[in-house]
């Protein structure tokens, strides 16, 4: 029975490596699996799912709108697919979670999500609470803050070095501009600022 996952954590905890291990471990035993990345991520290039270790692989690209639904269901006509992976799920729209949440019940393919689930405000991203609704199953993937503790929160650094505490929600970038935090040093980066 399929079931719609959301892996989640905060930046650098290694979800990309756990997207690309999973896909490569239906792979090595002869299934196809179909990889899809936000077209707003372009740090490995276009169309890749790519992983700070330097492994990668190449994958689909959604974007806002697109029909997730009818995209797997095309897939899905080429030959069968035993697995769909979504790296950065915290970019897609409620409306395509639903997609996603459809496409396991009824054209009975698993997809397991990778994700963040909050952002540099401590807020959610629309797509992660809409998997945080809506997914069979969420397991998290860990990280530490400097402290030692587990790291639940992210913030992001002006050129300075400082923590912001404004700004669009989503800009890519990796180590040059977010660090991952516990809530403690979160708060104490941003001025214990609580998020409106």
């Amino acid at each position: 029975m399929a079931k719609l996952y959301f892996h989640y954590s905060t930046m650098n905890a290694g979800k990309s490596t756990l997207l690309l291990q999973a896909s490569y471990n239906y792979r090595e035993r002869g299934m196809e699996t179909y990889l899809m990345n936000a077209a707003v991520d372009g740090r490995v290039g276009g169309g890749r799912v790519g992983s700070r270790i330097g492994i990668s692989a190449s994958a689909d690209t959604f974007a806002p709108g697109e029909d997730l639904y009818q995209k797997i269901g095309r897939r899905l006509k080429q030959g069968p697919v035993a697995c769909v992976f979504i790296d950065e799920a915290q970019f897609l729209e409620k409306a395509q979670v639903w997609q996603l949440a459809r496409a396991v019940d009824d054209l009975d393919v698993p997809v397991m999500c990778y994700g963040l689930r909050v952002d540099f405000r401590g807020e959610l991203f629309p797509g992660s609470a809409a998997l945080l609704a809506l997914a069979d199953e969420m397991r998290e993937a860990r990280t530490i803050c400097h402290c030692g503790k587990k790291a639940t929160m992210v913030v992001r650094l002006n050129e300075d070095g400082k923590a912001l505490t404004e700004g669009a929600q989503v800009q890519i970038g990796g180590n040059e501009t977010y660090v991952s935090l516990c809530r403690r040093h979160w708060r104490e980066a941003v001025g214990d600022r609580t998020p409106e």
